[in-house]
């Protein structure tokens, strides 16, 4: 399997480096957290993103903010511990691995014995990080076959390495189509308002040496009219009981350009970010964000003053619209809720 050029997230003996995503593409710069709210901020301004990487980061940070917990007893330990997990919780409501990373590190505060919590919290967190990457992997084997041998394919956002672990879920299919020696092309939308596309999908598939085009956002149907589009793939951050899925701000849009133009429509998930306890997509919480994002661009102000903006930053689609769902465990096809539960 192909290996991935950078880091995107890792532990060492100083605190948790994250490649700053805010200054891709013109520096790779790394961030070193030694604190826990270091990490939570980090996760807000979107230095680090991506459903699986925001969990990865999540359980790290609460690793390291236990290290820093000073508690003579169990139960002063757990208080303070549930604050921190609290404060991680808030800071993007959306991406569900969050959440499942939360419960996972809960689960070991509230198991381990006292004296030990501290180091099970960090292998725990460890183990969440090397899981993630094994899952991608497995993402990309099963989501290859999906490929044509000459295939022109169409993503939204960033669902790379950049957005896990390690490797990437919509972008791990592509490298593991890649490796297999499969002529792939890929144009990659530039995605308004953070540009998640321009700045940090080409960058790695640049990495990888994998032949990218980047295209506005609104050039999508024209691409699909005149057949230059053969399948779609994304990545996602919350799926719903039902196969509704939540992801980046015009993901929708694409998924309905794809069902007119009969072009497949894939998502790339691990297991971890289906949430079985909500119903449909409009049960789905989804993140305002600020509306400088969209009334400038980097620093440059782009609208008059006094001019609002609208900034959702994910949008659900349905799962009518979506061809299959390659999992760690396979692929979903026509999603809904009796396919996802087989799964299970």
């Amino acid at each position: 399997m192909v290996g991935t050029p950078f880091k995107t997230i890792e532990w060492t003996a100083d605190g948790i480096e994250i490649l700053d995503q805010q200054k891709l593409p013109t520096q790779v710069k790394y961030l070193l957290c030694k604190d826990a709210k270091c990490v939570i901020d980090a996760i807000k301004t979107m230095m680090i993103r991506g459903a699986p990487a925001i969990g990865v980061a999540a359980a790290m940070g609460l690793a390291l903010g236990a290290r820093q917990i000073q508690a003579s007893t169990r139960e002063r330990f757990l208080q303070r511990f549930e604050d921190l997990c609290n404060q991680f919780a808030a800071s993007r409501p959306t991406a569900i691995n969050l959440f499942w990373a939360i419960q996972r590190m809960k689960a070991i505060a509230h198991s381990e014995p006292f004296p030990f919590l501290k180091e099970a919290l960090k292998s725990e967190a460890l183990k969440i990080w090397h899981e993630d990457i094994e899952i991608n992997h497995a993402i990309g084997n099963h989501g290859k076959r999906l490929i044509p041998p000459k295939a022109n394919i169409l993503t939204h956002c960033n669902a790379g390495a950049l957005a896990t672990g390690g490797f990437g879920t919509a972008l791990g299919v592509i490298y593991a189509a890649f490796e297999e020696g499969k002529d792939i092309r890929v144009f990659v939308d530039e995605t308004r308002p953070v540009l998640q596309g321009a700045r940090l999908t080409t960058w790695e598939l640049k990495q990888h040496g994998i032949p990218v085009i980047l295209i506005a956002d609104n050039m999508a149907g024209m691409l699909m009219k005149d057949k230059k589009i053969d399948l779609v793939i994304v990545g996602a951050d919350r799926i719903a009981r039902n196969g509704d899925t939540a992801n980046k701000i015009g993901t929708y849009s694409v998924a309905v350009l794809a069902h007119y133009h009969n072009i497949p429509f894939y998502v790339a998930a691990p297991i971890s970010t289906f949430d079985r306890n909500t119903s449909s997509g409009t049960e789905i919480p989804i993140e305002y964000r600020d509306e400088n994002e969209i009334l400038y661009c980097g620093k440059r102000r782009i609208a008059p003053r006094g001019i609002r903006a609208f900034n959702p930053a994910f949008d659900v689609t349905p799962a009518a619209l979506i061809t299959g769902i390659i999992t760690e465990r396979g692929i979903i096809s026509n999603p809904n809720t009796h396919t996802i539960e087989k799964i299970f």
